[in-house]
């Protein structure tokens, strides 16, 4: 690549509040447009805000989480701008002296973003984003317009108006749009975990801007920069990627035609159009002088002592990291599977533990819940807590299948059996009527007719090619309808092959 990309990102989250930050409306998602407001967050004249505490609480949270420092002296200040789904023509903010700053997130060597099957080596050592602050803010209203109709008309709604809503400025330490969309998902999963946002994307509650550009290698070894372009409208962590990767690449072509480096032309706003693949520059970028930040003048400060930031980090338990990281040590799990398992969320996690405890086996219960469990709770739509197995059932299929020796299919279809009737794993096998054949003599005999059955394989074994014996081996599977213990096959497969002419 003959470039460097460099992004910071900014993800705002609505907090898990019954009410908005400075007054008693409601924060419920899908309302009648305009029904939750009231004369504060509608910014009637000679009204006076006052702090949610929650909101506050769980702001710390997650600033906590995320390895800030906490203020002890907080403040809050005046953003000015006008439009028209903010009624009172400023944005309650924080500018100079927000509540948390200098933190940072560790994103895992192997991130779990694969689909459950596609196994993904770790490459390289955990990656540290720098987290320039975490600061607290008044959500702004939407604006509703008539774009499917072809008409003019634009419309407000200020339910979301003074809804709590967190901000995360993160260093400009992304190099790669896989990052980016790393990033987004370990702070969903974060977040989630704390309850304190829902982080659903579709519905607003998680939201985030991409600041984007790139560093150009010069002959002398300096680096050319880019002017960096702010690319809004990411709905979902695909156009998040999709953005960014699309981004670098007209950036690149256009310094290769201008040549313009960072300063020479103001900060850009990009609309990020996902249906066009594209980006379309909207406007240049306001500094903060233009806002004409000013403390706020109706709030008082907020002062928080060490006795707080103490009963609050106590209560955070254990986060993802370190649940991937005790998985890998406790269990003996790869980076992939201890991060797909920690990635589903604490429950999870704890249901995992129980099967592997119950079973003796925690590889074999990893690969039952990262394959099969997994995939039963996507097509269903749910969540482990709806889960109809039980960890206790699940783990006794997985001894079951020890003692017995059934192979990986009949094993699922004793899943699938066991989910559609609620039956322990002994019962459905019965009612299957699956009997593993285990005596030796019979499948020596099977072996035996598979050898005849397959000179070329015998003879392609015998030049070195290994792989062969799988065709003989798949003849005797097929005789015993899958119902040999696969191990006890291949062991006898071996060794008659060893004699075989």
């Amino acid at each position: 690549m003959d470039y460097q990309i460099v992004i910071g990102l900014e993800v705002h989250i609505q907090l898990l509040t019954r009410s908005k930050l400075f007054c008693g409306c409601s924060t419920k998602f899908g309302l009648p447009p305009n029904s939750a407001t009231c004369p504060v967050c509608s910014g009637m004249p000679g009204v006076l805000p006052v702090i949610n505490r929650q909101a506050f609480e769980l702001a710390l949270r997650a600033a906590l989480a995320l390895n800030c420092r906490i203020a002890p002296f907080t403040k809050w200040d005046r953003k000015n701008y006008y439009y028209p789904d903010l009624p009172k023509n400023y944005q309650i903010s924080q500018y100079d002296l927000p509540f948390s700053r200098d933190g940072w997130l560790e994103l895992p060597a192997a991130t779990p973003l694969a689909p459950a099957g596609k196994a993904e080596k770790a490459t390289g050592s955990p990656k540290r984003i720098g987290i320039i602050r975490v600061h607290l803010e008044e959500d702004a209203g939407k604006m509703l317009h008539d774009e499917q109709g072809g008409g003019l008309d634009s419309l407000v709604d200020l339910n979301r108006t003074g809804t709590p809503l967190l901000e995360i400025v993160t260093k400009p330490d992304i190099s790669a749009p896989e990052e980016a969309k790393a990033f987004l998902e370990e702070i969903r999963l974060l977040m989630r975990e704390l309850e304190v946002s829902d982080c659903e994307m579709q519905e607003g509650s998680l939201r985030c801007d991409a600041n984007i550009n790139l560093h150009v290698p010069q002959s002398d070894r300096s680096y050319a920069a880019t002017p960096i372009v702010e690319v809004k409208n990411l709905n979902s962590f695909r156009a998040v990627e999709r953005a960014m990767k699309y981004e670098a690449q007209r950036q690149w072509e256009a310094f290769q035609s201008t040549g313009k480096k960072l300063g020479e032309e103001p900060k850009a706003t990009a609309g990020w159009n996902d249906a066009k693949g594209v980006t379309i520059m909207q406007r240049r970028k306001e500094e903060a002088s233009d806002y004409r930040y000013f403390p706020e003048p109706d709030l008082v400060p907020a002062v928080v002592d060490q006795k707080w930031i103490d009963h609050l980090k106590a209560s955070l338990g254990e986060l993802p990291a370190a649940q991937r990281t005790r998985l890998r040590e406790q269990y003996g799990l790869s980076p992939y599977d201890a991060g797909v398992i920690a990635q589903q969320g604490r429950r999870f996690v704890a249901y995992f533990e129980e099967v592997a405890e119950r079973s003796g086996d925690a590889k074999e219960a990893s690969n039952w819940l990262t394959n099969q469990v997994l995939q039963t709770l996507n097509d269903r739509k749910i969540g482990i807590s709806s889960f109809s197995l039980t960890a206790a059932a699940l783990a006794d299929l997985i001894r079951e299948r020890k003692i017995t020796g059934l192979n990986a299919q009949r094993a699922r279809e004793v899943y699938a059996r066991m989910l559609e009737t609620g039956a322990a794993a002994g019962k459905a096998i019965a009612d299957l009527g699956f009997k593993v054949i285990s005596d030796e003599g019979e499948l020596v005999a099977m072996v035996r007719r598979a050898i005849a059955a397959n000179p070329k394989a015998v003879k392609d074994f015998k030049n070195g090619k290994t792989k062969a014996a799988d065709a003989i081996k798949g003849a005797v599977m097929r005789e015993t309808k899958g119902m040999a213990k696969t191990d006890l096959v291949q062991e006898i497969l071996l060794r008659e092959l060893q004699t075989a002419e």
